[in-house]
Protein backbone atom coordinates (compact mmCIF):
# COMPACT_ATOMS: atom_id res chain seq x y z
CA UNK A 1 0.00 0.00 0.00
CA UNK A 2 1.11 3.47 -0.71
CA UNK A 3 1.10 6.48 1.50
CA UNK A 4 0.98 10.29 0.10
CA UNK A 5 3.91 12.36 0.91
CA UNK A 6 4.21 15.05 3.01
CA UNK A 7 3.80 17.69 0.15
CA UNK A 8 0.81 15.21 -1.51
CA UNK A 9 -0.58 15.75 2.26
CA UNK A 10 -0.05 19.35 2.70
CA UNK A 11 -1.27 20.02 -1.08
CA UNK A 12 -4.56 18.39 -0.32
CA UNK A 13 -4.75 20.19 3.11
CA UNK A 14 -4.57 23.41 4.69
CA UNK A 15 -1.72 24.62 2.31
CA UNK A 16 -3.27 23.75 -0.97
CA UNK A 17 -6.68 22.91 -1.39
CA UNK A 18 -8.51 23.99 2.37
CA UNK A 19 -6.71 27.20 2.60
CA UNK A 20 -8.45 29.78 4.73
CA UNK A 21 -7.52 32.64 2.87
CA UNK A 22 -8.29 31.18 -0.29
CA UNK A 23 -11.52 30.17 0.75
CA UNK A 24 -12.55 32.97 2.38
CA UNK A 25 -11.88 35.22 -0.43
CA UNK A 26 -13.47 32.73 -3.06
CA UNK A 27 -16.63 33.01 -0.50
CA UNK A 28 -16.29 36.94 -0.98
CA UNK A 29 -15.96 36.93 -4.82
CA UNK A 30 -18.80 34.03 -5.38
CA UNK A 31 -21.61 35.89 -3.55
CA UNK A 32 -20.89 39.04 -5.38
CA UNK A 33 -21.03 37.23 -8.67
CA UNK A 34 -23.82 38.27 -10.71
CA UNK A 35 -22.84 35.77 -13.75
CA UNK A 36 -21.70 31.90 -12.85
CA UNK A 37 -18.55 32.73 -15.50
CA UNK A 38 -17.51 35.13 -13.16
CA UNK A 39 -16.48 32.03 -10.83
CA UNK A 40 -12.91 31.54 -12.36
CA UNK A 41 -11.94 35.06 -11.46
CA UNK A 42 -12.86 34.30 -7.95
CA UNK A 43 -10.92 31.35 -8.31
CA UNK A 44 -7.86 32.49 -9.99
CA UNK A 45 -8.06 36.28 -7.62
CA UNK A 46 -8.23 33.32 -4.24
CA UNK A 47 -5.47 31.62 -5.14
CA UNK A 48 -3.45 34.80 -6.58
CA UNK A 49 -4.33 37.11 -3.49
CA UNK A 50 -3.62 34.11 -1.04
CA UNK A 51 0.06 33.41 -2.15
CA UNK A 52 0.31 37.00 -2.43
CA UNK A 53 -0.40 37.47 1.67
CA UNK A 54 1.49 34.62 2.55
CA UNK A 55 4.54 35.80 0.31
CA UNK A 56 3.85 39.27 2.97
CA UNK A 57 3.51 37.54 6.08
CA UNK A 58 6.63 35.71 4.90
CA UNK A 59 8.27 38.63 4.13
CA UNK A 60 7.72 40.47 7.67
CA UNK A 61 9.00 37.40 9.10
CA UNK A 62 6.03 36.78 11.00
CA UNK A 63 5.27 33.30 11.77
CA UNK A 64 3.05 31.46 9.19
CA UNK A 65 -0.33 29.62 10.96
CA UNK A 66 -0.04 26.86 8.35
CA UNK A 67 3.56 25.24 7.66
CA UNK A 68 3.75 24.09 4.34
CA UNK A 69 6.42 21.40 2.64
CA UNK A 70 5.31 22.86 -1.01
CA UNK A 71 6.02 25.27 -3.24
CA UNK A 72 3.73 28.45 -4.62
CA UNK A 73 3.63 26.93 -8.37
CA UNK A 74 2.56 23.64 -6.27
CA UNK A 75 -0.50 25.17 -4.62
CA UNK A 76 -1.84 27.57 -6.95
CA UNK A 77 -3.91 24.63 -8.93
CA UNK A 78 -5.03 23.43 -5.40
CA UNK A 79 -6.05 26.61 -4.05
CA UNK A 80 -7.57 27.87 -7.46
CA UNK A 81 -9.81 24.67 -7.43
CA UNK A 82 -10.93 25.21 -3.39
CA UNK A 83 -11.66 28.92 -4.22
CA UNK A 84 -13.49 28.29 -7.28
CA UNK A 85 -15.65 25.29 -5.32
CA UNK A 86 -16.28 27.85 -2.04
CA UNK A 87 -17.11 30.89 -5.08
CA UNK A 88 -19.53 28.31 -6.51
CA UNK A 89 -21.01 27.07 -3.75
CA UNK A 90 -21.39 30.89 -2.08
CA UNK A 91 -22.95 32.16 -5.67
CA UNK A 92 -25.25 28.96 -5.03
CA UNK A 93 -26.70 30.45 -2.11
CA UNK A 94 -26.38 33.99 -3.00
CA UNK A 95 -29.02 33.12 -5.87
CA UNK A 96 -31.00 30.92 -4.07
CA UNK A 97 -31.47 33.61 -1.24
CA UNK A 98 -32.56 36.03 -3.55
CA UNK A 99 -35.18 33.29 -5.53
CA UNK A 100 -37.12 33.10 -2.24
Amino acid sequence: MTMLSDTWLDLFGLSGLFNPFALIIGVYLGWRADQPQKLWIAGFAAAALSLILEAAVGMLQLPLPISQDAGALAMFPFRFAGGLLAGGLAYWLQKRRHRT
